[in-house]
This record gives C-alpha cells, structure tokens and sequence, in this order.
C-alpha cells in the first residue's frame, strides 16, 4: 500500500478529483484559478490507476482538514485542537492543524517571486540595503543568488551580511514594503503580460483546444471585439481553412493522415471541403472513403471535432517544418 505522503498535493488534489466522480469535480473546478485548473487536469489525466486504500486515505484527510478549517473558523486553533484531539488523537490532531496552517499562509512578497530577477533588480536596487536584504530573504535561493550577484559590489556585502544578520522583522514594514513594491511593479506586470500575451498567443492556444471552446470563444469575440475577432481569425488555421491550401499542399498533408481520421473528419466537414479533399485522392481511395463514410454511420461530434483536430495538427506541422506555406487573410502567395 502506497502511503499518501508519496503524493504532492497536486497529485492528492488530483485523486481527490477522480474519486469524487466527474460531477462533483466540474461543481469545484468552478471555484479554481485557471492556471489551477490547467495543473490539475495535466495531472488527472497522467494518473493511471489508484488503488482503493490510496484513495480511501485521501479522502480521509480531506475530510480531516475541512472538519480543522470548520473548528478553526468556529474558535480558533486552539479550539480545533482540542476538538481534534478527541476526534483522532493528539499526534493526528497536530499533524492536520500542522498541515492546515501551512496551506493557509500566504508568504510574503509572492508577487515579486513570479517576477523576471533582472527586471526587479532595476525596481530595488536603488532601495536601502535592509530593505533589499529583507526581499531577498522572500525570494528563492537562486532568484536571490542573481539579483545579489548584480547588485554594485559595494552594496553586496553589506546585503549578505544583513540577510544573515536578520532574525525578526514586524508584519506591519513587510506589508508596507509589500505595498510599496507591488506598486511599483504594476507596470512591469503590464509590460510582461503584453509580451507573453498578445494576438499570436491566443491563436496558438485556439488552435489547440477543442474546437467547441474554439468555436465558443471566436463567436463571443466576434460580438464583443469583431476587429479583434477579424485579426485572430486571419491567424487561425481550422478544419475549414484546408481551402486555402492548393492542390499539392493537400496532396501532401493527406500523405501524413490516417485514412480513418480524415472519414471521420469529412462526416462533419461541408461539401465544398470534402470536394476538394476527394479531388486530391486517388479514385479508388476516394471511393473506398466514401463507402467508409455511409456505413460508419452517424459520428459523435466529439469524434468529428478530434479527427478534423488531428489533420489540422498535421498541417501546422508541415508548415513549422517549411514543407508547406498556408496563405493568411487571403493576401499571401502561397508557396509550396
């Protein structure tokens, strides 16, 4: 039996999941950050088997921590040790409140640990070598090493000596600097948001969801930002966009798709698509699609959405490795 401390908390959190049933867990994902939500779906959907005892115990401590966080709202830690102390024993009492109050807290300067070390080094480098030493004392070990490493050699030893030197600093000047220095970086955050982000981010994302949510997405942009929508849209390549390829182009993307793949995907693709695409077969391997496609009979979109997903996978993989050159917004010459 694999004891729960092997795990991570994402890997509990995922079990947790599982063994809720899919209802339930769609019910909590409504609660959950995005970035949360990616980690975790990553993580069930690399979880294999899970043996009964495993997910018994992961319950249980779920469970065992809801019941300290209800006690601890009700009266304190305190009070919630005591309670569960005649619940489950002193040491398992000490071990969820242990485990609890860690979760709870949020350390401080979280914000600047998700900034570039170079780019906060023109924000503090110009601070008090007390205030420097006590945001590096937040930081990891090797974002502190680089700013440290950058600073004016005359500032360095006196930051290392004060880091080493700091015992205790009052809650209240940490959340000051905290303020101070969040607001200073508030248009670096923009900045780095513009960088990551931006029109070319989005379309690749796009062009890897299913395409309900691409379609969701694009139909809702084309309301709120139709020029936005209108830019993304002549970036995107979906199942459709396979008419702006030519002849040679398609002849070569069908030479890389499974024949079954590219029957289902026809089933939801429009005539005009599947004209061309039996144009560019063989007669006979035209006509032995077709037949395929009358007596597979009716085809889960679901299924339709994944095949035509796949050969557009295709597509853009040729064109990354130059084999093929898509023309976008209808302007380009395309080039094979």
């Amino acid at each position: 039996m694999a004891a729960t401390e092997e795990f991570s908390g994402v890997q509990k959190a995922a079990i947790l999941l599982i063994a809720l049933g899919p209802e339930r867990s769609a019910d909590l994902f409504k609660h959950l950050k995005e970035d949360e939500i990616e980690e975790l779906t990553l993580e069930i959907a690399n979880t294999r088997s899970i043996s009964p005892q495993v997910k018994e115990d992961i319950l249980n401590e779920f469970y065992q921590i809801c019941l300290a966080q209800q006690y601890i709202a009700e009266g304190g830690i305190g009070y919630a040790k005591d309670l569960l102390d005649k619940a489950f024993g002193s040491e398992k009492a000490q071990e969820v409140i242990t485990k609890l109050t860690a979760s709870l807290q949020v350390r401080p300067f979280e914000f600047v640990r998700k900034t570039d070390p170079s780019q906060l080094l023109n924000f503090i480098q110009d601070e008090h070598p007390q205030t420097i030493a006590m945001i590096l004392s937040y930081l990891t070990s090797a974002q502190a090493a680089m700013v440290l490493g950058a600073l004016p050699p005359e500032k360095q030893a006196d930051v290392a000596k004060r880091i080493a030197m700091m015992d205790r600093t009052s809650p209240d000047v940490i959340k000051e600097v905290e303020r101070v220095l969040e607001r200073k970086l508030s248009s670096l955050v923009n900045q780095d948001y513009t960088i990551v982000g931006g029109v070319d981010a989005i379309v690749n994302i796009l062009n890897t969801v299913d395409r309900s949510t691409e379609k969701h997405i694009m139909e809702s942009l084309e309301i709120e930002e139709p020029e936005l929508a209108d830019e993304i849209r002549k970036k995107m390549f979906v199942f459709e966009d396979i008419l702006l390829l030519d002849d040679r182009a398609i002849q070569r993307v069908l030479r890389d798709v499974d024949n079954s793949d590219l029957g289902i995907a026809l089933k939801g693709a429009n005539e005009e698509v599947q004209n061309v695409i039996f144009k560019n077969l063989s007669k006979r391997l035209a006509a032995m699609i077709k037949e395929d496609m009358e007596f597979m009979g009716p085809v889960r979109m679901k299924d339709v959405e994944e095949a035509q997903q796949k050969i557009v996978s295709v597509i853009r993989k040729l064109e990354d490795a130059g084999e093929i050159v898509i023309s976008r917004g209808g302007g380009d010459e395309i080039i094979v």
